[in-house]
């Protein structure tokens, strides 16, 4: 995998996502999407695609977030999906678990909030969009189609909380977040 096969894929990955994200009811929010994310096996690929990246656009994060480096790319020309403009992307180096496709994995949506945990992010989400109530009910009890994750992701020296809940279907994945990548990178410094 290379630069030029994300290339190639990325069209089918924005109608899956944006199906995905019309499917949950997130497009009547009209969130901005801040990034999206890379799966890869090896660091060998990871480093390969380091570097095709830093043509197009300049790391702007190189951090230790469980136990392995993820880089956030800043793009020069944003990707785009629908009406959304994704300037930066995350290139995560591989953790011990294998994915079964590599490529295009996820986006991250901002979902303007001052929540500090999960549960009040689910709340506030909620609150906005009370569809997401019986998908995240029904991911609680097992049942459903799609899987919900609620974490607390955090750099080594982040300052600020991000409480993300992730939204899961058909290796794809959506994930709604209170700040954007940009904005949690500035709280490192």
């Amino acid at each position: 995998m290379n630069y030029q096969h994300l290339q190639q894929t990325w069209a089918d990955f924005s109608v899956r996502i944006t199906a995905f994200i019309e499917q949950l009811g997130l497009d009547r929010l009209s969130l901005q999407a801040d990034h999206a994310a890379l799966r890869v096996n090896n660091n060998q690929t990871a480093q390969l695609l380091a570097d095709e990246f830093s043509q197009y656009g300049e790391v702007i994060s190189n951090n230790m977030i469980n136990g392995r480096p993820i880089l956030i790319i800043k793009l020069t020309e944003p990707l785009v999906i629908g009406s959304m403009q994704i300037t930066c992307v995350e290139l995560p180096f591989p953790s011990d678990k294998a994915y079964p496709v590599e490529g295009w994995e996820h986006i991250e949506l901002v979902f303007p909030s001052q929540a500090q945990t999960c549960e009040a992010l689910v709340a506030e989400l909620i609150e906005h969009a009370p569809q997401l109530a019986s998908i995240i009910d029904n991911a609680q009890a097992g049942v459903g189609k799609i899987k919900v994750k609620q974490s607390s992701p955090k750099g080594d020296n982040e300052r600020l909380a991000n409480p993300t809940i992730a939204f899961k279907a058909n290796g794809i994945c959506v994930k709604v977040h209170p700040h954007d990548i940009q904005t949690i990178i500035a709280s490192e410094q």
